[in-house]
């Protein structure tokens, strides 16, 4: 199963992620939103963030989940890379991320995004998808 994919968007970008259960599938869209703000390959796992994330609804936590991982990457440049999912319901999530801080010198920016967006936001509890589009 593929973690994500591209969706083409006019004047944006966006992904739609899957996972064998819900969870993971969130944990894919945080993946693909880094891997379309660099190239992923050289980014150790040297440092962590622990989030956590209370909304009224599933889509309000992938939206939330997604720009507060932004957040992350804005102020302290972290590219993460990896997402355990520790606690998650429809209005929950607890995760710790890894990853690194940016550094020009072994790491390559590819788009930057400024946020995930409502627009086209789905979260499908039964397919374990979800999708979102990014304003670059």
């Amino acid at each position: 199963m593929k973690r994500f994919e591209l969706i083409e968007h006019t004047a944006d970008t966006g992904l739609a992620a899957y996972g064998k259960d819900l969870p993971e599938a969130f944990a894919n869209a945080a993946y693909g939103m880094f891997a379309i703000i660099a190239e992923l390959k050289e980014v150790k796992e040297s440092e962590s963030r622990r989030l956590e994330i209370n909304e009224d609804n599933p889509e309000n936590l992938l939206f939330e989940w997604l720009n507060s991982l932004l957040y992350y990457f804005d102020v302290e440049m972290i590219l993460f890379k990896r997402f355990d999912i520790l606690e998650f319901s429809e209005n929950h999530l607890a995760a710790l991320c890894y990853g690194e801080k940016y550094d020009p010198a072994r790491h390559r920016l590819r788009t930057g995004i400024k946020s995930a967006t409502f627009h086209l936001l789905e979260v499908d509890a039964e397919k374990h998808r979800v999708q979102v589009i990014f304003d670059v």
